[in-house]
């Protein structure tokens, strides 16, 4: 992910965010990165297991899920009700959720309150109860949120948009699954997927906030040291985007289309990865200077809100992007997405562009850091995504060293030649 420096922007000396990231190891060998923060008597702790929906066994798509929105739903001797109470009495919050490819778990909690926390997540981690009742109040709502997205454009363009960049394989799959597949997870799969999922191997931890490191050593082996070290994954095999050229249409009876478009992306490790999200930025990432808001939006007033975004999964990376217009004007949006795509890729961004996308991507890194919740969150991301701790230091740096050539070499790889795959929810004319 190194490129060379750019004589054009220097960067004012920080203080070092590495400098304050303890590894911690616990004599069990479960292992984290803390940072020691006393300034607000808070704990948030932020973990993750590789799994995530590209571990729903087939025709049970949702499963990961569901089991994310379970993992809360009573544990050890207390059900849902008493597990809930436990946590309102002192102001604890658990949380999980699951991702394409890991397993996520949180937790925030007044220091005084660290124990009685941190024995509840015990009990959540290693005893949950997935009661008859609780399986049945989240499967109905799963249920109801899927029969909603049934007549959603947003919904229909993105999973149709899925189902044809990845066929055949697991990142193709809806996380929240069909009403088919839903309905079919039993208790006997929620069990196997949490034992499967809940391995130490695979195991990434991240702490913030007043507690020492040999305190959490002791907590981290009281949690997780029962654990097995490694269990059973399905293996997940690598994809690259297809059926590139491809425009599908759903036909849905509402006034405006919903648009989804997508090209192979480049991987985080890879060393144009950095120069790609500078590009993206310029393109359509989400701000007023983007050429696509100034396009579609400011010039034309095609659509309210156009983006485009760099995407990286374990198995796969895509550049992917959306819009919503009028049917009418659907064919004339899409144009003029794919006209600037096509002049990246021929000219590449100018030198103000590039300036601009420096320094909002530099100064805004700093907004990533402004809790103690958002620095657990990023220091977890390091360690699922294999960057060194140092990465916090040198990142800014890695985006100050961009250049124009490297920007235009990354727009002629993602882009030059490549047709869009593109799919589109509502009645679009022309498309």
């Amino acid at each position: 992910m190194n490129a060379p420096h750019s004589p054009n922007m220097t960067l004012a000396p920080q203080a070092s965010r590495a400098a304050r990231v303890q590894h911690v190891v616990s004599q069990k060998g479960i292992s984290a990165w803390l940072v020691e923060d006393y300034a607000v008597p808070l704990v948030a702790v932020e973990f993750a297991f590789a799994g995530g929906s590209s571990q729903d066994a087939p025709g049970r798509m949702g499963s990961s899920v569901m089991l994310a929105a379970l993992m809360d739903e009573g544990a050890g001797e207390m059900d849902a009700q008493a597990f809930h109470n436990a946590m309102d009495d002192k102001a604890i919050e658990i949380s999980f959720s699951a991702d394409s490819d890991t397993f996520h778990g949180r937790l925030k909690t007044m220091t005084r309150h660290v124990d009685a926390a941190f024995g509840l997540l015990k009990l959540a981690v290693n005893e949950p109860r997935f009661d008859v009742d609780a399986i049945e109040r989240v499967r109905a709502q799963m249920l109801a949120g899927l029969r909603a997205e049934a007549n959603d454009p947003d919904a229909l363009a993105a999973k149709a948009w899925r189902e044809l960049a990845f066929p055949n394989h697991v990142y193709g799959r809806p996380s929240r699954g069909s009403l088919e597949s839903v309905a079919a997870i039993s208790r006997d799969d929620l069990v196997h997927l949490q034992r499967a999922v809940m391995q130490r191997q695979s195991l990434c931890v991240a702490v913030v906030g007043a507690i020492d490191a040999k305190r959490l050593a002791t907590l981290l082996d009281d949690i997780f040291g029962t654990l097995p070290e490694k269990t059973g994954l399905a293996a997940v095999p690598d994809i690259v985007l297809a059926n590139l050229g491809t425009t599908k249409v759903i036909d849905v009876d509402v006034p405006q289309s919903t648009i989804r478009f997508g090209l192979p992306g480049i991987a985080l490790h890879d060393p144009q990865h950095i120069p790609a999200m500078v590009l993206n930025h310029i393109l359509g990432g989400g701000v007023f200077s983007a050429r696509l808001f100034k396009e579609v939006r400011e010039k034309r007033g095609l659509a309210y809100s156009v983006h485009s975004q760099l995407v990286t999964y374990r198995h796969t990376a895509s550049f992917v992007g959306g819009t919503s217009t009028k049917n009418e004007r659907a064919a004339e949006s899409l144009a003029v997405i794919t006209e600037e795509i096509g002049k990246l890729a021929q000219d590449g961004p100018t030198v103000e562009e590039l300036d601009k996308a420096q320094k909002y991507l530099i100064g805004s890194y700093d907004l990533r850091f402004d809790t103690s919740t958002k620095i657990a969150g990023q220091l977890l991301r390091l360690q699922i995504e294999n960057l060194p701790v140092t990465y916090l230091d040198e990142r800014n740096s890695l985006v100050a060293a961009v250049t124009l050539e490297h920007t235009h070499d990354a727009a002629k790889r993602l882009f030059a030649g490549k047709q869009l795959l593109v799919t589109a929810a509502g009645r679009p004319v022309g498309m």
